[in-house]
């Protein structure tokens, strides 16, 4: 049977407008960083994509190299899009990236217009999509020249590839930077995705600012610091967890110190009524300048409950102040070589 979405999906989300902008996104989005590549049967992410837009999530977010293996994830959601999407393509915002390794040699990664261009070709391919709604730089470049890689942003626009632009971990001063190149060359700064979570809150230090000022948007990634800010580790690591397999969340990031830090969290989301995860998306959100939260998914239960973070209450001056004594840094901003690059 033909998938039909939910017809109620836009009445619960709420959407936000993405800085100065005229685009909405919605509180939270759904992002395609794991569980989405070859890995895992296509089916199980066919299910999270499709509850997703059901629950209004309008907003899905890829990179060139997500996978594994590298490419997967954008082929993948490229066969929900053309089996189940299709018809609703101008109710989605579609996002992808280049700015990491994704071939080898010298033209497959970090900053150059000969990269991002060739990059972004290939994920239209990988995705079956003329163009896509936003297209980042994923990291900063420390040895390709700003007007370099911001130009071939501008192109992505000018040859109808992209209709926004944005970037990814990049401090305040190369944000600023980056967004008078654009605006000269009359693309706007849409959005800046950043890691940002109770755990690494390197942003609060003078990008959100940055960002407030120039009317960019804000898009967290890593909200839930990669499980951290989950059940998932308050009684020890479990078998198969992401600290197990080597991945992006180091089992040596689950010190006493932390976890002490997070099973506090923990109560207070227990006395609020919420998990610990829908704490934590509730919290990031607690700023009008974040203008959504990017989860990840392993399946339908855990979206359904992260998007419920949604409907908990605002938090009041002492669950925020309770938090503060918590909300420390944890090490696990592994981005933040990009951040700290100029």
């Amino acid at each position: 049977m033909a998938y039909q979405p939910a017809e109620q999906r836009y009445d619960r989300m709420t959407y936000r407008r993405c800085g100065r902008s005229g685009l909405k996104l919605p509180a939270v989005s759904l992002g395609l960083w794991h569980n989405f590549g070859d890995d895992r049967p296509l089916e199980s992410g066919r299910a999270i994509v499709r509850r997703a837009f059901d629950l209004g999530i309008t907003h899905f977010d890829l990179a060139n190299n997500y996978g594994p293996p590298y490419g997967s994830a954008e082929v993948n959601f490229g066969r929900v899009l053309a089996e189940d999407l299709r018809p609703h393509r101008d109710e989605l915002v579609i996002s992808t990236k280049a700015g990491y390794d994704m071939w080898p040699g010298p033209y497959g990664n970090w900053g150059s217009r000969k990269y991002l261009l060739s990059s972004l070709d290939q994920s239209l391919g990988r995705l079956g999509l003329d163009y896509v709604d936003i297209f980042y730089s994923h990291r900063f470049d420390p040895d390709t020249p700003l007007e370099e890689t911001v130009g071939a942003l501008v192109s992505a626009v000018q040859q109808g590839k992209a209709l926004y632009v944005g970037i990814s971990s990049y401090s305040a001063t190369k944000t600023r930077e980056a967004a008078e190149l654009l605006r000269a060359a009359g693309v706007p700064l849409l959005i800046h995705q950043p890691s940002y979570s109770m755990l690494n809150r390197w942003i609060e230090r003078e990008l959100l600012d940055a960002l407030g000022e120039l009317g960019v948007g804000c898009i967290a990634f890593s909200p839930l610091a990669q499980g951290m800010l989950t059940d998932k580790y308050l009684h020890g690591v479990p078998e198969g967890s992401r600290a197990t397999q080597g991945k992006s969340l180091s089992g040596d990031l689950l010190s006493e110190a932390n976890l002490a830090h997070v099973r506090a969290l923990d109560e207070v989301a227990a006395a609020r009524g919420q998990s610990l995860a829908q704490l934590a998306l509730s919290w990031a959100l607690r700023d009008a300048r974040v203008t959504s939260v990017l989860i990840g998914a392993s399946g339908v239960g855990q979206l359904e409950d992260n998007v419920a973070a949604l409907d908990g209450p605002p938090l009041t001056d002492d669950e925020l102040a309770r938090i503060e004594e918590h909300a420390v840094d944890a090490g696990i901003d592994i981005w933040a070589e990009s951040s700290n690059a100029g």
